[in-house]
């Protein structure tokens, strides 16, 4: 399982996704989960930055879930209109 940081804003974003899409390219499953649980602090870059891990596992022929996902984060991918691109489980 892959794990967002406590905090992921426009400084940190590119060395996340840059270790976000290397573990999902490593996954042997087909399906990558990631648990956004420790996500404290973040602003749109974070929806950036799985919006970007979603297409390359959609590319590999996998399927992407979000577990541990607070309520301000799906506000915001309410907010943005990307909610229904962002699967989460329980």
């Amino acid at each position: 399982m892959l794990k967002l940081p406590a905090i992921l804003m426009h400084d940190t974003a590119t060395s996340c996704l840059t270790e976000m899409l290397s573990a999902a390219r490593a996954e042997t499953t087909t399906s990558v989960a990631v648990d956004a649980s420790a996500l404290v602090r973040f602003d749109s870059t974070a929806l950036a930055v799985l919006l970007e891990l979603r297409r390359t596992v959609l590319q590999l022929g996998k399927t992407l879930s979000l577990q541990g996902v607070s309520p301000r984060l799906t506000d915001l991918a309410r907010l943005y209109g990307i909610a229904e691109l962002l699967p989460t489980q329980a």
